[in-house]
């Protein structure tokens, strides 16, 4: 069942993987390999029909097309997945014959349990860093775990969006794992035979400590280019050097690198040489240029892996580096969380103050043309931002999500987002606000008659003084045109509207809140604990920001659709005719050119609340996102001003719940996003209130008409109609 080097064939090749099969042409080559055992796929398919995970496989690829998945429905679909593997116990026939081979070769030293599975790491596709590898394992029991996380990472989020970028059969895939005897170097890093970039070049990398720190970007590298031919140093970049990944007796950490070693990079003049010189005699043995993974201990060098140089380095349009991107390290999400709060987000705010302050009436048509188009460009600016920092940054909750499962293993997969909620998000602290203003029109008739009316008289001085403080800070985040600074109308009818529900309670919330952190911590030796409650902080950071950002961003959105709707008053105004969904281009444009003609409004293919035939009484399957059974009429959300007419005790049918939208969904007994995930903003707020919840149903707003019955199945993830 499990393969050493020497006993790895050319025909193995398509059962060990590329990993395992590169390592055992390098080792016959006569390069210093690490002794490591190839686990083949067949352990792997007997891991999953034996213990029944084969089926929720299945199960899970079944429940949506995967074309139509976005990353976090991939993301969830992947966590169900690996937590039946954490749960599933290891079968004994399998560790039978797995056992005696590891304990034989390897006895009680650490190892490194990598995958290697099978069309990885080809000339074509290179699945480099998609997969898990895991580093500094002692015990047979704890590598037998380990290599069941590897295969459960054949369903990681990430290699499933790569393998859906390749257009690959995932009902097909299968894992090898290769475990090589753990080298703790000094020195690492990884060398390009071939620059990507330029072929008359090659590259070599290297830290100090162990390459782990490297390849998750903790660690910065020294990096050198080299004339291909003659190994001439075209250029040497010099990292920071402040710190290194090191073994320690109680496992890896990551250490401050001593003062002496800052000033001196990681490898001498002979050693950039006898570097250089690993990577063409791999690429002698594979008859093409290699990316060797190498390690220095002792002053011997050791050949860790080799893949070839894919195409793919330099391809700008290959998208596995922002899948990678999504999966950020510890340290590098710290100092990622420290660059939004402490920089990006007071530049939104900035930068929104600056635009709402602006006398847009004083301008000139042309010039308010300018600041449109100057507002769009702002726009764009901060959206290429926020995928580049802020959808990263969600990888907190997701990295604390792992290691809670990996240590508690709890049934339910998403146990963990109960522990980070009730964090203090700006959507909650507005809802917060206006249930303060609902709890006076609860208690003060008079003041709901006057609200009912649109009057200011009979609004005692406390009412409309915390009314003003509202105003003041989210007057402009209604999600409408006329906002509720400008037109508190709409804000009225909501208070009233909110008054008729029972004020949220979220006192038992708080408590198994409290109970699932004791037990978390509990799972950690005392000298974990540090790292414990800094995991937990950025999880909770993270689940904070991922709505956060949002309202932030929506800020900058609104002064956007401030100046075009004071544009568009001046074309009604000089009696322009317009489509009702023209765009600030457009407008810009028209302000310009009194002859500009604009662009006729495409038709929808089915108008809003028109419902798709013989659904009535069906069964709609998606994600479940928030627990609970709910039943109720249904209300289809398709543009702002729907949101207004909105009662309680209705379901919440929407393509997504925006930042701006939270304010309705107190009133909701259940909601229904076409959009999917556990981390979408509509998930994350119908957790909060205890509201049942389903994502990722297709065509939702089609195929659910305003006022048909509904039942939301949040256990499930399914919701019936009629």
């Amino acid at each position: 069942m499990a393969l050493s080097l020497p006993e790895i064939k050319a025909e193995d090749r398509s059962r060990v993987g590329g990993k395992g099969f590169a390592l055992a042409v390098m080792a016959r080559g006569g390069l210093r390999v690490p002794p490591a055992l190839c686990i083949p796929p067949e352990a792997y398919l007997e891991f999953i029909t034996a213990t029944g995970i084969r089926e929720t496989i299945l199960l899970e690829l079944g429940r949506k097309s995967f074309e139509d998945m976005r990353w976090e429905e991939i993301w969830d679909t992947s966590l169900r997945i690996r937590n039946a593997f954490l749960q599933a116990p290891f079968p004994e026939s399998l560790r039978r014959k797995l056992i005696p081979p590891i304990e034989n070769l390897f006895s009680e030293k650490a190892v490194a349990v990598r995958s290697s599975a099978p069309g990885e790491d080809s000339a074509k596709t290179s699945f480099a860093g998609l997969h898990e590898s895991y580093i500094h394992i002692r015990g047979i029991e704890s590598t037998l775990d380990h290599i069941r996380l590897v295969w459960a990472s054949l369903w990681s989020d990430r290699a499933l969006l790569y393998r859906k970028e390749l257009g690959l059969d995932v009902g097909k895939s299968t894992m090898a794992v290769v475990v090589q005897e753990m080298v703790s170097g000094e020195r690492s890093g990884v060398a390009f035979g071939k620059n990507p970039l330029d072929p008359s070049q090659s590259v070599i990398e290297a830290v100090y400590g162990l390459n782990q720190a490297m390849v998750d970007g903790t660690v910065e590298p020294d990096r050198w280019i080299l004339k291909r031919d003659t190994g001439e140093v075209i250029s040497h970049y010099a990292a920071k050097r402040e710190k290194k990944l090191a073994y320690t007796p109680a496992g890896v950490r990551l250490e401050p690198l001593p003062p002496e070693w800052g000033g001196k990079p990681p490898l001498e003049t002979s050693e950039i040489g006898e570097v250089l010189g690993l990577t063409r005699k791999a690429e002698t043995l594979f008859g093409s240029p290699q990316d060797v993974e190498w390690t220095y201990r002792e002053n011997l060098l050791f050949t860790l892996q080799s893949r070839p140089i894919t195409a793919e380095s330099s391809d700008p349009g290959d998208t596995r580096r922002w899948y990678l991107s999504l999966h950020r390290s510890f340290e590098n999400l710290k100092d990622l969380r420290r660059k939004i709060e402490d920089e990006l987000l007071p530049q939104m705010e900035e930068e929104a103050g600056e635009m709402a302050r602006m006398d847009l009436a004083r301008l000139t048509d042309v010039d308010l043309a300018g600041e449109i188009e100057r507002r769009l460009e702002i726009g764009e600016k901060w959206d290429e931002k926020y995928k580049e920092f802020c959808i990263p940054f969600g990888h907190g909750m997701r990295l604390f999500g792992q290691v809670y499962n990996d240590k508690l293993k709890p049934e339910n997969p998403f146990e963990f987002m109960e522990i980070l909620g009730g964090a203090h998000m700006i959507s909650l602290r507005r809802n917060r606000m206006l249930e303060s203003l609902v709890r006076r029109v609860r208690r003060n008739r008079r003041l709901a008659e006057s609200l009912r009316y649109g009057r200011r008289e009979g609004m005692d001085s406390g009412f409309l003084k915390a009314l003003e403080s509202f105003l003041v800070e989210f007057g402009d985040q209604s999600w409408s045109k006329a906002r509720f600074d400008q037109d508190p109308r709409a804000l009225f009818t909501l208070l009233l509207n909110m008054a008729l529900r029972e004020p949220p309670r979220r006192g038992s919330v708080k408590r198994a809140q409290k109970s699932l952190e004791r037990k978390f911590f509990s799972r950690f030796e005392e000298d974990r604990k540090g790292f414990a409650a800094e995991l937990l902080d950025l999880g909770r950071a993270s689940y904070r920001l991922r709505d956060d950002d949002n309202i932030y961003l929506g800020r900058i959105q609104a002064q956007i659709v401030a100046a075009a709707e004071e544009g568009k008053r001046r074309l009604r105004r000089n009696g322009r005719f317009f489509p009702s969904q023209v765009e600030g281009p457009e407008v810009a444009a028209a302000l310009r050119d009194p002859r500009f003609i604009f662009k006729k409004a495409s038709t929808p293919g089915m108008k809003p609340g028109e419902e798709k035939a013989g659904i009535r009484g069906r069964q709609l399957v998606g994600q479940p996102a928030s627990q609970g059974i709910a039943m109720g009429k249904a209300r289809v959300i398709f543009r702002a001003e729907d949101l207004f007419g909105f009662q309680p005790g209705e379901i919440l049918v929407c393509d997504a719940i925006e930042p701006n939208m939270t304010f309705v969904v107190p009133l909701a007994a259940g909601i229904v996003e076409r959009r999917g995930g556990m981390l979408i903003h509509g998930a994350i707020i119908a957790r909060e209130y205890g509201i049942p919840c389903v994502t990722g149903i297709p065509d939702a707003t089609s195929l659910i008409s305003s006022g048909t019955p509904v039942t939301v199945d949040g256990f499930l993830g399914i919701v019936i109609i009629g």
